[in-house]
């Protein structure tokens, strides 16, 4: 464990502005990690097959860099679906199967991971309430985004106070689909066209994931934005699930994005 280097995640104008000083966020690349080889970086994902020592040690470097204990950095065993989950001082470590997070408990680091999904994180400065979520295309489908809000304004936040940020995940002109999946989103809705442009590949759509988050998050009544960041073809700071695919790797790591009420 060679690499000293501490994480510099990359932060959101709008979180920073909205959040205020008492709410610390970022959207970590895989820069400043102990791992090596297919994972090089910082990969915080327990579920990969990297050496669980390096991937523990990358995660006390982000908790760190809140910080807090690892034993406070709270993560999801995710499995693409619309559940959330509540954060309190009763917080044990456990990783819940669900793909959110909210909290209005300080001290705590609430995160998700990814590479190629969205990673999402919310606050409402005011209130003090914070929410973390991980959206592929089944979770933003079926209302991940919508129910992290919900959630959110049960803990006391407001609507219109809400700001939510998109970190990197996979572009439009790195999303390939074939027909079957644009079937599936226009009966769902057929405005959803606009998020699928013609492929080179006869009878396949690039898909425009990040255009139907910001669309899902901004119909639910807050302020939403991008980084604009795509994963695929960003090898040096990030993972990308689909690009190991392509070259035939047998893992990939994960990057982190998490937030936190200052204690």
């Amino acid at each position: 464990m060679q690499d000293l280097t501490a994480p510099t995640p990359i932060m959101s104008p709008l979180l920073a502005e909205r959040a205020g000083s008492r709410i610390a966020h970022g959207f970590f690349t895989r820069n400043g990690g102990v791992s090596d080889g297919i994972y090089a970086g910082l990969n915080v994902g327990i579920g990969s097959n990297d050496d669980q020592e390096r991937v523990i040690e990358n995660r006390r470097r982000v908790a760190a860099w809140f910080d807090l204990p690892l034993d406070k950095l709270a993560t999801v065993h995710q499995v693409h679906s619309p559940d959330v989950a509540v954060v309190d001082e009763t917080y044990s470590g456990t990783r819940p199967q669900v793909d959110a997070m909210v909290t209005a408990t300080p001290g705590i680091a609430i995160g998700v991971l990814s590479a190629d999904c969205g990673p999402i994180l919310f606050a409402d400065g005011d209130a003090g309430v914070i929410g973390a979520a991980h959206a592929g295309w089944k979770g933003a489908l079926t209302g991940v985004l919508e129910n992290t809000i919900d959630a959110m304004v049960a803990l006391g936040a407001s609507r219109k106070n809400i700001a939510a940020v998109l970190g990197p995940s996979i572009g439009r002109h790195s999303y390939e689909v074939g027909p079957e999946f644009v079937e599936r989103f226009l009966g769902f809705d057929p405005s959803y066209a606009e998020f699928f442009s013609p492929s080179t590949k006869e009878g396949h759509s690039m898909f425009d994931l990040p255009s139907l988050t910001i669309r899902r998050l901004k119909a639910a009544g807050v302020e939403a934005a991008s980084l604009d960041l795509d994963t695929y073809p960003d090898r040096d700071r990030f993972y990308s699930y689909r690009r190991t695919t392509h070259a035939g790797e047998p893992d990939y790591g994960r990057q982190i994005s998490a937030i936190a009420i200052r204690p």
